[in-house]
């Protein structure tokens, strides 16, 4: 892929269609999220977490029942108040300097991605060379990335500390009989997490993470409403 620092020379014709859909990838079921995004994303969303196979700990929204099913996904548009970072920024990322060089944090495009156009879309430029609107957008969400990734693995170490992560697998069932299992997906105990003695819950505070626990276990809520998208979605 042709990716290459954002500049408002080189990139100064690019637009970014912003209509949603599976020939931009937003047909998945699930998306990875970040630390930075729990307030507002659990209400909407289911927040999991899981083990990647390298036995690192991340956060997912459940976004379908079956394989790149989005149940989020209605025509061209997004049936949901807020995006999953990961979902909205595109063709963009986060280029960092090599190890030990000098320089910070640049946001990339990848040029070839189907949401980039020169004829249609939301300008990254204005017409005198700065950033329009959608780019600064683009820019807060890239660095909610970046600030979200480095604090995720702080989070799960203290949450393990704590003794908060259980294990679960949802068994679910529509109203046709059709059931669905999802294994492999870890929750805050919400046993647990309520007999918190008093120095558990400082250390967590302290860190700033109790919230987090909060908010996941506040989106297990959204799980009935994920279950009618989907019943509705099959009528």
């Amino acid at each position: 892929m042709p990716r290459a620092v954002l500049n408002n020379i080189d990139h100064a014709d690019l637009r970014i269609r912003l209509d949603r859909g599976a020939a931009y990838g937003d047909a998945v079921n699930q998306a990875i999220v970040f630390p930075t995004e729990f307030e507002a994303l659990q209400r909407e969303y289911v927040l999991i977490f899981r083990r990647d196979e390298g036995g690192n700990w991340r956060t997912t929204v459940l976004l379908g029942l079956d394989a790149d099913e989005n149940l989020y996904l209605d025509g061209d548009r997004w049936d949901a108040d807020q995006l999953p970072a990961l979902m909205e920024i595109g063709p963009f990322s986060i280029g960092l300097p090599r190890p030990g060089g000098a320089g910070e944090p640049m946001i990339h495009i990848d040029t070839d991605h189907p949401r980039v156009s020169t004829g249609e879309g939301a300008p990254l430029f204005r017409d005198q060379g700065g950033n329009a609107p959608y780019l600064d957008r683009i820019a807060a969400t890239l660095q909610a990335v970046f600030i979200g990734d480095q604090l995720a693995a702080p989070m799960f170490a203290a949450f393990e500390a704590a003794g908060l992560l259980e294990p679960v697998t949802f068994d679910i069932e529509l109203a046709s009989g059709r059931r669905y299992k999802l294994p492999d997906c870890w929750v805050i105990d919400a046993g647990r997490f309520a007999a918190l003695g008093a120095e558990a819950l400082a250390a967590l505070h302290a860190q700033d993470f109790l919230r987090c626990a909060v908010w996941q276990l506040s989106s297990l809520g959204n799980l009935p409403r994920l279950i009618a998208r989907k019943e509705r979605r099959e009528g």
